[in-house]
């Protein structure tokens, strides 16, 4: 059994009553768990799994692959304030994106959970702008070591962008 802190990015559904939950934690990197029964009403999951939120989770290693065992999940930080506004939301998910672009499951990188978090609090507390979007993105680069340029030395290096950062970019317009 595992344990770290992370931040959902986002939730999947895998059958009826499961959901598939990607993490960034800085103890295992981009995760992704499967919460079995958790779309059950009374699913001890209940309430806990919603995007952007911010919780302690316990989770056991898959011996076969990628995807594993979600057992106990306690939040931290629910970040309502995410969900008041569109706008906040659709730049949190591509922060999220980004980052499952440009990373390795199951490989420790604190620093990108760190930048999550802080790209993630102040959303909640400010709302979202070009300005902490392009922020983002050039530390991404920057701590990734691609140099300057930001989001096109991320298109250039891995052949893509996420979708909606077009869709960000038309409805932050000149804030």
């Amino acid at each position: 059994m595992e344990s770290g802190r992370g931040n959902i990015i986002r939730l999947t559904k895998l059958t009826d009553t499961s959901l598939i939950v990607h993490w960034i934690s800085e103890e295992a990197g981009l995760i992704k768990t499967v919460a079995r029964g958790a779309r059950r009403a009374k699913s001890s999951f209940a309430g806990r799994l919603d995007l952007f939120v911010e919780a302690d989770f316990e989770w056991g290693r898959s011996k076969k692959g990628g995807l594993h065992h979600l057992k106990e999940v306690s939040v931290v930080d629910f970040r309502e304030g995410l969900r008041s506004s569109y706008r906040d939301a659709l730049l949190a998910g591509y922060f999220g994106q980004l980052l499952e672009l440009v990373l390795e499951l199951d490989h420790p990188e604190p620093g990108m959970c760190d930048l999550l978090r802080r790209g993630l609090e102040h959303l909640d507390a400010n709302g979202a702008s070009r300005r902490a979007m392009f922020h983002f993105e050039r530390e991404v680069a920057r701590m990734l070591g691609l140099g300057n340029g930001a989001h096109l030395v991320i298109l250039k290096v891995y052949g893509k962008l996420p979708n909606t950062r077009n869709h960000c970019l038309e409805l932050l317009g000149q804030k």
